[in-house]
């Protein structure tokens, strides 16, 4: 089974890439910061447990990462610019019955899609790797990612950036286009949470301890659950239980 690779104009002409694996009930999936679709969920096997599922596969790489765009102008990192390009696929693909999730900050991109209420409303959501931190205060970590990536190439092994620094190494990151992103985070605050009427799957990481609390998001939103799976924040991603914990929620 493999994936193609395409692009689209997003809302500011900004060209970006997306990846497909399946046929079937469309599912977008957005990964994490520093990654991208191939990374977070084609090379470990999630995509192609969902896919073989039943389900169509929609994996954009979000903008200054994976094969989308990588531009270092300021004024393409306006705030939600992520979640506006999660809807301009969304409206590109013409989708409107459909099931939306992410990882990391593409969860978080997830909740700003929903919280926006311009594109269509998924059936069915699925936030990863992401706790209540993670959304209503977004910038608390800001500052350890504009450190990992304005000192990018200096850290060595003990430092507490060295990890990110090796992650992004591994995915051929740019760090002055990724600077920009930290610019559109947006927070969304608990009353918003409140009114994602639509069932939610939480997973994540048992050792998970860098985006608050998952139990508090859960406690959030009105309709949600929460499943633990193995690994921390970094490793959860790459386990089979993430696949495993999705498809059960999205088929039952």
């Amino acid at each position: 089974m493999t994936d193609t690779v395409n692009m689209f104009e997003s809302f500011d002409g900004q060209q970006l890439a997306w990846r497909e694996m399946g046929q079937g009930r469309p599912l977008v999936l957005i990964h994490g910061f520093f990654s991208d679709a191939q990374t977070n969920w084609i090379k470990y096997g999630t995509a192609e447990k969902l896919a073989a599922a039943g389900f169509r596969v929609i994996m954009p790489d979000l903008r200054a990462h994976g094969q989308s765009a990588r531009p270092h102008d300021a004024a393409a990192y306006p705030p939600d610019a992520l979640a506006r390009d999660a809807e301009a696929l969304i409206a590109h693909l013409g989708l409107t019955d459909y099931d939306l999730g992410g990882y990391s900050l593409g969860a978080r991109t997830t909740v700003r899609v929903l919280a926006r209420g311009v594109a269509p409303r998924p059936r069915r959501v699925v936030l990863s790797g992401l706790g209540d931190e993670g959304v209503t205060d977004t910038g608390r970590r800001t500052g350890f990612f504009r450190s990992v990536l304005t000192g990018f190439g200096s850290f060595v092994r003990g430092d507490r950036e060295f990890m990110s620094q090796a992650f992004l190494k591994t995915t051929g990151g740019d760090p002055v286009a990724l600077l920009g992103i930290l610019d559109t985070f947006v927070d969304t605050p608990p009353q918003a949470l409140a009114g994602f009427d639509l069932p939610v799957l939480v997973v994540a990481g048992v050792e998970d301890d860098e985006v608050g609390s998952f139990t508090g998001l859960v406690a959030m939103l009105p309709d949600a659950r929460f499943v633990e799976i193995p690994g921390n924040h970094m490793s959860a991603v790459t386990r089979p239980e993430l696949a495993d914990a999705i498809l059960p929620f999205l088929t039952g």
